[in-house]
């Protein structure tokens, strides 16, 4: 079973999970996975994301249903929080605004108005927090959506199954 779960789990380098930032790929093995580990996701959206393997099952599921611009905005931010240098804020700030939230933007997100022009003004003087309101949203909209699909989803089931085999084993 771990050979077919191999296309899930084309990962980027763990510096640079987005677009934006540059991309690298390496095969992960389900060997480690654990079955415990596996139901853990159900518990929540959160718990799944902690998980290097949820993160990039939850995002497979994402681009077969052609709809991964709230994770990969929800990484990004993770990332943009993590810069130190007050110089690339400012940088960063525009290409995540241009690619994510602006009005027609590449992969745009769905976020309310006011949540957009907030993130807006915010840009003026970047901090690390700009983003905060646009990622607790986008963040919810998948809590609520996203993640309940992908835990009735065959992905899901499939590798929940899988992991239940080589459990009772």
């Amino acid at each position: 079973m771990d050979a077919s779960f191999n296309f899930l789990f084309s990962i980027r380098d763990g510096k640079s999970r987005s677009k934006l930032l540059g991309t690298s790929s390496r095969k992960l093995s389900t060997r480690g996975l654990s079955f415990e580990e596996v139901n853990q996701w159900s518990q929540s959206l959160a718990r799944l994301l902690e998980s290097p393997y949820g993160m990039i099952t939850f995002q497979a599921f994402l681009k077969a249903e052609f709809s991964d611009e709230n994770l990969e905005f929800w990484l990004v931010c993770e990332d943009y929080k993590k810069v130190k240098r007050s110089f690339r804020l400012s940088a960063k700030a525009r290409k995540i605004f241009n690619c994510f939230i602006r009005v027609e933007a590449p992969r745009e997100i769905n976020i309310d108005h006011q949540t957009r022009e907030l993130t807006k003004r915010n840009l003026q003087a970047p901090t690390t927090a700009c983003f905060m309101e646009a990622q607790k949203t986008v963040f919810g909209l998948m809590e609520k959506d996203s993640y309940p699909r992908f835990l009735r989803s065959s992905i899901y089931k499939t590798l929940m199954d899988s992991r239940s085999e080589s459990f009772k084993m």
